[in-house]
């Protein structure tokens, strides 16, 4: 059992821990760090007596952390999310430091997504407090990889997710609407291939293939039609050597969304269609991690109803709709498995320098949590009571 008041309806407790895993600072890309934080994670989780797996990263990246509470046999509920964050090691110091002011808490990851995770944990914790063990099994599972796709850990999660009745996502919360569907992300790695010569002279052989990538960049993000929800974003870019020699090779990571089935083929295509219409420039574009489309069916509508009910007896009202911003989700979602996200903090700021969160909504989300944990648990006993 937990010692008592380790985990109360404090907001500014609840607070003060996320600043804390906050304060550690986990970039996808850097395992060591990352990892760090998954100590924190697992050290909590064995403190209110779950069984932890700890498997070690692959592919470069950190390791994920599986916390299982074994309360009987049956599928019960996953808790999922991310511990990773956009956030390089040094903004701390640089440009996003943890800070106060007034409702708001400031700092890399608070939102996305240490703070929906820690209040994942605060809420159970919370209700362990209270009445003890549920009548279902619940189990947590701590993502190194989310903010890149997922490669290295999908596999696990949808492994994870087939042994589960419902999937409850703690990522952040859409204004006064839950999320039981998301687009579909697909990644790109284009890569140009140029012929290089000397950059100071005036003709020549040459091809930069930092020339043709910037013309392709404008290409791509015109084929965005905001009106559709279908956007293509280039985000990362690099090529060239040395300044005096015109580039031979530009590479560029390509984001792009959609929001049904029709648009997911046609992203493909299209990107897979690009060409500088120069033969002597080659464009080669490989597929990336890839976040299915989610979309609501009846389980997931029947789980938000349940959150719906317990939000309703907190005096909120809570809509629902199928939104952009890819998750873990998209994963279970796609499975089938009733997956319901933005179960997380409010706040605003998401992937910027302003990153931050609403303390005042700490306890009304740590209680919708609990209270779902609580009704879920309970339809599993009012199920089990009702066999012939």
């Amino acid at each position: 059992m937990v010692n008592p008041s380790t985990y109360p309806l404090d907001a500014e407790l609840i607070a003060s821990a996320i600043a804390d895993w906050a304060r550690i600072e986990s970039p996808s890309y850097d395992p060591v760090a990352v990892n760090q934080i998954m100590d924190v994670a697992s050290s909590t989780m064995e403190s209110l007596g779950a069984t932890v797996e700890r498997t070690p990263g692959s592919d470069g990246y950190g390791d994920v952390v599986t916390a299982r509470f074994n309360w009987g046999s049956a599928p019960g509920i996953l808790v999922l999310g991310h511990l990773d964050t956009v956030h390089l090691v040094g903004t701390l110091k640089e440009s996003l430091p943890i800070r106060r002011d007034g409702d708001c808490l400031y700092g890399p990851g608070v939102m996305d997504m240490k703070g929906g995770m820690y209040l994942s944990v605060h809420a159970l914790g919370h209700v362990l407090e209270e009445q003890g063990a549920l009548s279902v099994p619940v189990t947590f599972m701590f993502i190194p990889d989310e903010e890149i796709g997922s490669p290295s850990t999908r596999a696990l999660i949808e492994a994870q997710a087939y042994k589960s009745r419902w999937v409850l996502v703690p990522e952040p919360a859409h204004d006064e609407k839950l999320v039981t569907g998301r687009h579909a992300f697909l990644r790109f790695t284009l890569t140009v291939f140029g012929k290089a010569q000397h950059a100071g002279v005036a003709r020549g052989v040459g091809r930069s293939a930092i020339s043709a990538m910037a013309r392709l960049i404008t290409q791509i993000e015109a084929l965005s039609d905001i009106d559709r929800e279908i956007t293509y974003r280039v985000g990362v870019v690099s090529g060239g050597d040395f300044v005096n020699v015109v580039p031979t090779q530009c590479q560029a990571q390509v984001l792009c969304v959609a929001p049904t089935a029709i648009a997911f083929d046609e992203i493909r295509q299209k990107m897979h269609a690009l060409d500088t219409g120069d033969p002597e420039l080659r464009v080669q574009v490989d597929d990336g991690p890839v976040r299915p489309l989610f979309k609501p069916t009846a389980g997931t509508l029947a789980l938000y109803e349940i959150a719906a009910s317990v939000a309703a007896e907190l005096g909120l009202d809570l809509d629902h709709a199928q939104f952009g911003g890819g998750s873990d989700g998209n994963f279970t979602g796609a499975l089938g498995i009733p997956t319901l996200d933005g179960l997380g903090v409010h706040g605003k700021g998401l992937h910027t320098k302003s990153e931050h969160i609403y303390v005042s909504s700490l306890v009304p989300r740590t209680q919708l949590l609990a209270g779902l944990y609580r009704a879920l648990s309970d339809l599993a006993v009012s199920e089990r009571t009702n066999l012939p």
